[in-house]
C-alpha cells in the first residue's frame, strides 16, 4: 500500500479509526511512516503523538488498545481508514468514542445483543437475563428448544400477531444463548456468510 506520508510538510497522515464491528468512527489520530509500519508489525493501532513528540500505542497507560483488522488508504494515498476492535474506552474522558457517542451500530439486534450482554452481570433478583444464566447452560438451552417448539405451533395456525411473538420470544433467547457461550451475533452471520461464498 502506497501512503504518500511525503506530501504533508510533518509527515504526518490523518489516521481515522472505526469500529471493525459496528463501523461507529471512534477517533482521529495522526501517523507518520515509523507508526504505520509499528501499527502493522504489532497490531496494535500506534500513532504520533504532536503533543508528546513520540510514537504512542493507544492503551499504552490505559490498557484499552485497539486491536487492528485492517489498513486501507483512500484515494489521494492520504488519509489512511483503519478498523479495529477497541478493547475498553477509547476516549481519555472515559467515553466510547472521542465524540461522546455510545459504541453500538445502529442495528436494534446488536443493540439488544449489548443489553443482553449488560445485564447477564446485573443481580438475578433485578433481571430475567441474570436469573435465567444463573440456573446454567442446561436451562438456558432448554428455554431456547421450548420457544423454538412454540414457534412451530404458531407457524400452522394463521394468528400472525401469536407467531411474530413466539418468533421474537425465540430470537430474544438465542441471543441469550450466544452471551452464555461467549458468542455473538457476528460469529453466527460470519459463518453465513463463509457459507454464501462457497
Amino acid at each position: 500500500m502506497n501512503v504518500a506520508f511525503n506530501k504533508y510538510a510533518d509527515g504526518l497522515v490523518p489516521a481515522i479509526i472505526q469500529d471493525y464491528n459496528t463501523s461507529k468512527v471512534l477517533m482521529l489520530g495522526f501517523m507518520n511512516e515509523e507508526a504505520y509500519k509499528q501499527t502493522e508489525q504489532t497490531g496494535k493501532v500506534t500513532f504520533y503523538s504532536r503533543s508528546k513528540q513520540r510514537l504512542w500505542t493507544k492503551g499504552e497507560e490505559s490498557g484499552h488498545f485497539l486491536e487492528l483488522k485492517s489498513i486501507s488508504v483512500d484515494c489521494d494515498n492520504d488519509t489512511l481508514l483503519i478498523k479495529a476492535i477497541p478493547h475498553g474506552p477509547v476516549c481519555h474522558t472515559g467515553a466510547d468514542t472521542c465524540w461522546s457517542e455510545k459504541n453500538h451500530a445502529d442495528n436494534f439486534l446488536l443493540y439488544l445483543e449489548e443489553v443482553i450482554r449488560l445485564r447477564s452481570k446485573a443481580s438475578p433478583d433485578e433481571s430475567y437475563v441474570a436469573s435465567l444464566m444463573q440456573k446454567g447452560i442446561n436451562k438456558v438451552a432448554q428455554k431456547v428448544g421450548e420457544e423454538a417448539v412454540e414457534v412451530v405451533i404458531e407457524a400452522k395456525d394463521d394468528n400472525e400477531t401469536l407467531f411474530l411473538n413466539e418468533s421474537a420470544d425465540l430470537l430474544f433467547h438465542f441471543m441469550v444463548l450466544l452471551v452464555t457461550k461467549n458468542y455473538t451475533l457476528n460469529d453466527v452471520v460470519n459463518v453465513l456468510k463463509s457459507r454464501h461464498s462457497k
